[in-house]
């Protein structure tokens, strides 16, 4: 089928006699690798982390309309440490299952990039998707993109892909391998097979089993990450194969369609409704120009799944396009579109959810505190935003292509070498900055700029503003407008703010910018937050009042 009448089928609307018409995606800004299941009548997502913490994601949903938040399993250190990892690293591509009465979670930890990958694949449970979450247990360094599938006669198979370090770059993902795993003693069964070898897509990546009619499919991501993405569908009578591939290859792709919204698709997780209702859920990315830079990352889209005649699924629209907007019969629900959050620490004694720290958990009264001044979140000075190691920041998504974040502090620095301020983040290599400090000849004197960090190469943002006192709170403030950003100062509780810096390159925080600078894909995405350092004594701090992320539809 050629592009053009692809397209043609994707725009017509989808028909259905009742029910809720959502937009893709359903959990925007970096929300990548989603494991889909269904439970009953309850339906979750877990979705990838990478170094932020804590680890992995988890959404729930009873209408498949509105996900909410409700784990993250990760949460001690002792279940991924993180510290000193690489940029990107770290937490790749979870899958989630549901056996035995309880919920089992797989991960990678990614450990190094070079010729070789430090793969480190384990499995969490737990009696309740609340938890509590298991200790990890280790299986296999093999590969990553670990899943487990649980067969209907009670066995449970391990499946992950092989990767072959002695291989050049684009074939060192040589296929899947699975293996019978006991959950009673977690361990491994019999001999690893390798089952699968991949399609002519190559790099195939991201395996997972669901069954049908007695028949086994076997569902990976392939082509990259990136504009070539795609997912596969291979089928056998025997979970060990050998495998068909479905004469619909690929199952999902926008790599034929450059102007369509939704680009990037694949790692595909199928699931099932109720009655023989199935769908995936399954990464994609929204750029801010055709094929151009990515600002809000990888995110989670749905689309509906049907069977042809001969047993093989294909999206519900009879293309490899994924829609824009789908219908969920059954359910009136109105779909959440705005993810705008006011967080007042007069009023919540409580780091939200939504927030996230690099690699590790901060300690509270460590790192941060929300008790020794009341009404005021403290921010104890730590580590460079270049620091792979401890950094005391606290950032959430972008979930939106314009924005406002927006934060009061009170910051008495002593010298040159304590800093605190707003940042926009993508990674150690890759943010912008507007800090307070203090004059290096006059610890008296106080002032503002914006610091840049482009590829590892720094730059002072325009002129800095002197502060008008250096005991009173200002304001700082980030305006994101899709490709630019800029950030204001207000010293006179926002009636009037002053430009800190003129038009920045927004884009320069996503994948995109990133990975053509690398020659390597990066995974992460777009953040924004509150942060302190002190590059002396560590022992001074910045006090915020608020911190107020805003959406512009």
């Amino acid at each position: 089928m050629a592009a053009g009448e692809n397209m043609s089928k994707v725009n017509q609307p989808c028909k259905s006699a009742s029910g809720a018409i959502i937009s893709n995606p359903i959990l925007p800004g970096f929300n990548p690798d989603p494991s889909a299941l269904q439970v009953g009548d309850d339906y979750y997502i877990a979705t990838s982390t990478f170094e932020w913490w804590p680890g992995v994601e988890i959404y729930h949903s009873t209408d498949l309309v509105n996900w909410e938040w409700v784990c993250n399993p990760l949460t001690r250190v002792s279940q991924a440490d993180l510290n000193g990892n690489y940029n990107s690293g770290s937490i790749w591509a979870p899958h989630l299952s549901y056996a035995h009465g309880r919920y089992w979670l797989v991960y990678t930890d990614v450990k190094s990039a070079t010729q070789f990958k430090d793969t480190l694949n384990y499995i969490v449970s737990a009696p309740s998707i609340e938890g509590p979450w298991s200790e990890p247990v280790f299986v296999t360094a093999s590969g990553f993109d670990p899943s487990l599938f649980h067969d209907d006669d009670g066995r449970s198979w391990f499946i992950n892909m092989l990767f072959d370090w002695r291989q050049p770059d684009r074939e060192r993902f040589i296929g899947t391998v699975i293996q019978e795993i006991d959950l009673d003693t977690m361990t491994l069964i019999g001999k690893r097979c390798h089952t699968f070898r991949g399609t002519s897509l190559g790099v195939c990546e991201g395996p997972h089993i669901v069954k049908r009619d007695g028949l086994y499919y076997l569902i990976c991501a392939a082509g990259g990450t990136e504009y070539n993405h795609a997912a596969t569908v291979v089928r056998s009578s025997s979970v060990l194969g050998p495998w068909e591939e479905s004469p619909h290859t690929p199952l999902i792709t926008t790599k034929d369609v450059p102007q369509w919204p939704l680009q990037k698709a694949g790692h595909c997780s199928a699931f099932l409704r109720r009655g023989d209702d199935w769908y995936v859920a399954f990464l994609t990315s929204r750029p801010l120009t055709e094929r151009g830079n990515c600002t809000l990352g990888r995110e989670t889209s749905l689309a509906r799944i049907a069977w042809d005649k001969d047993g093989w699924p294909i999206l519900a629209n009879g293309t490899c396009h994924p829609d824009l907007e789908l219908t969920i019969p059954g359910t009136n629900a109105v779909q959440r579109n705005d993810y705008s959050e006011f967080v007042h620490f007069s009023e919540h004694a409580f780091i939200p959810h939504t927030w996230k720290t690099l690699r590790m958990p901060l300690e509270q009264e460590r790192d941060y505190s929300l008790t020794a001044r009341p009404g005021w979140l403290r921010l104890y000075g730590g580590q460079s935003l270049s620091s792979l190691n401890r950094q005391t920041l606290f950032a959430r998504r972008w979930q939106a292509f314009e924005f406002d974040a927006e934060t009061e502090l009170e910051f008495k620095p002593r010298n040159f070498q304590q800093t605190a301020g707003l940042v926009l983040f993508y990674d150690t290599q890759h943010w912008m900055y507007a800090f307070i400090t203090a004059d290096a000849e006059n610890s008296e004197s106080k002032y503002a700029q914006v610091l840049m960090n482009d590829h590892d190469v720094f730059t002072f943002c325009d002129d800095r503003i002197e502060l008008m006192s250096g005991s009173r709170p200002v304001r700082l403030k980030a305006e994101v407008r899709g490709a630019k950003a800029r950030f204001l100062l207000s010293e006179d509780d926002g009636v009037h703010w002053h430009i800190l810096s003129g038009e920045l390159p927004a884009d320069h925080i996503s994948d995109d910018h990133i990975s053509a600078w690398r020659g390597k894909t990066v995974f992460t995405g777009a953040m924004v937050g509150i942060c302190a350092q002190d590059y002396d004594r560590h022992t001074s701090f910045a006090d915020f009042r608020y911190f107020d992320y805003k959406e512009i539809h």
